[in-house]
């Protein structure tokens, strides 16, 4: 019987400590995007979030931390803990026989993932000046630059590059249009919807690194 309610126990506190994770983050994305990062305070966080600031500290570490843990959720757009790299949609992207196609559903995810990553991205390359917050960046921009490395290796090997472009190059293309700060220009500062832009980035990719 004891342990029975030990397991019981131990789910409840799991399933809490889930919950207390979805509110921070929640109430850290509020508060970063309206207030910005250096007015924004852990404290508050924690304030609209209902947990004590202890928590938070506990569950995330320090502010920068939080931030980079606020980019991974929403680039996967769930807490469940596993890589971009290893999600079902990327891999069969990769997998794709067609280069048109693969470019296509590679504008779709990054279009889909874009509202909820840029203004983060954004958020972190404008408070950069700060020497934790720009190793986030840093290590964010990296991870995109793999990404793109992948990509780009993936049609080398398909050979379906233009002649004479190395994976490097493709890699180089792929990574411009990839970039927040073209969807900045784009959709946020001149109202493109997210369909124009992914249509938009389709086009541009393959016609930039497909053969003819």
């Amino acid at each position: 019987m004891s342990q029975v309610k030990r397991s019981y126990d131990a789910s409840r506190r799991q399933e809490s400590a889930r919950e207390n994770r979805r509110r921070i983050l929640a109430a850290a994305r509020e508060r970063f995007l309206r207030d910005g990062y250096a007015a924004t305070t852990i404290i508050a966080i924690a304030g609209d979030a209902a947990v004590a600031p202890q928590t938070v500290t506990k569950q995330f570490g320090n502010k920068p931390d939080l931030v980079k843990a606020l980019f991974d959720y929403a680039l996967v757009d769930d807490d469940d803990g596993s890589s971009l790299e290893e999600r079902e949609d990327i891999i069969a992207i990769h997998r794709q026989p067609d280069p048109h196609i693969m470019l296509r559903r590679y504008a779709e995810a990054l279009a889909a993932m874009l509202p909820r990553t840029a203004p983060l991205q954004l958020l972190l390359r404008e408070a950069s000046g700060d020497e934790e917050v720009a190793e986030v960046w840093s290590q964010i921009r990296a991870g995109r630059l793999v990404g793109m490395t992948n990509l780009a290796t993936t049609l080398r090997r398909g050979k379906h590059l233009r002649p004479g472009m190395s994976a490097d190059e493709a890699r180089d293309i792929l990574w411009t249009y990839s970039s927040p700060e073209l969807y900045e220009l784009l959709v946020m500062n001149r109202g493109w919807t997210v369909k124009r832009y992914a249509d938009f980035l389709a086009s541009s990719v393959s016609s930039a690194l497909l053969k003819d």
